[in-house]
């Protein structure tokens, strides 16, 4: 852990918070006698954390830009495709603490598990010295970087904030997202999802996690428009 610490830049005061950020469910689930706790929880504070940084940074470097032009750069910034690239050069694969179903499916290298435990590392620190030190990890190693990837046209579409700008202009449609079927063991789920438009079905997507369902789903409505 030593060696991550070095090459995130942030030493620990308290290493339960790095523990528990590389902590998959999977692990935590085939160790309950440990009374182990995965990082989902910091996963969900990450992600507000993460969120509100990007903001705060773009809202900043970008003041002429108008707020859809700042939404999709942030989706560009934040999705989980560039969260994964992330977890790439800091080497998070190597220090993720799997169960032995998760390990044997390929989980150590899953674009979801990564990308998630990115956010929850994010957390650890903002949890663990302050928001100071979350802002400059999350400048360093995620917003700066891919900010660049954006500008050169190599950022990840994010197909769901496109779809709700093009939904947002008319003030009479809804759009929302259902989990309609799961399938396969937890260390190793399909997620079907729906794409609703007016409480209507308009178009389904299947991923490896809801998010990635829901991108899909979101890509084959934009298909159904003529807009990709």
């Amino acid at each position: 852990m030593k060696i991550f610490e070095k090459t995130i830049g942030y030493t620990f005061k308290n290493n339960e918070y790095l523990k528990i950020a590389l902590t998959h469910s999977s692990y935590a689930n085939e160790n309950r006698s440990k009374k182990l706790k995965s990082n989902e929880r910091l996963e969900f504070l990450g992600d507000s954390v993460l969120g509100f940084l990007c903001a705060e940074y773009l809202i900043k470097a970008h003041p002429d830009y108008p707020e859809g032009e700042l939404t999709k750069l942030r989706a560009s910034i934040v999705c989980e495709q560039a969260l994964y690239e992330v977890s790439e050069r800091i080497g998070l694969k190597e220090h993720m603490l799997l169960g032995c179903g998760e390990e044997a499916s390929g989980g150590r290298a899953r674009q979801s598990i990564l990308a998630d435990a990115v956010e929850s590392l994010l957390a650890g620190i903002y949890l663990d010295g302050g928001m100071d030190e979350a802002r400059r990890f999350a400048m360093e190693f995620i917003i700066i970087e891919q900010e660049k990837q954006a500008f050169k046209g190599r950022a990840f579409k994010d197909y769901k904030t496109v779809l709700q700008e093009i939904v947002q202009k008319s003030h009479e449609e809804t759009l929302s997202y259902r989990v309609k079927n799961e399938d396969g063991p937890d260390h190793d789920k399909t997620f079907t999802v729906e794409l609703l438009l007016n409480s209507n079905v308009f178009a389904e997507g299947t991923g490896r996690s809801k998010k990635e369902a829901e991108q899909i789903a979101a890509k084959e409505a934009l298909s159904l428009m003529g807009v990709v």
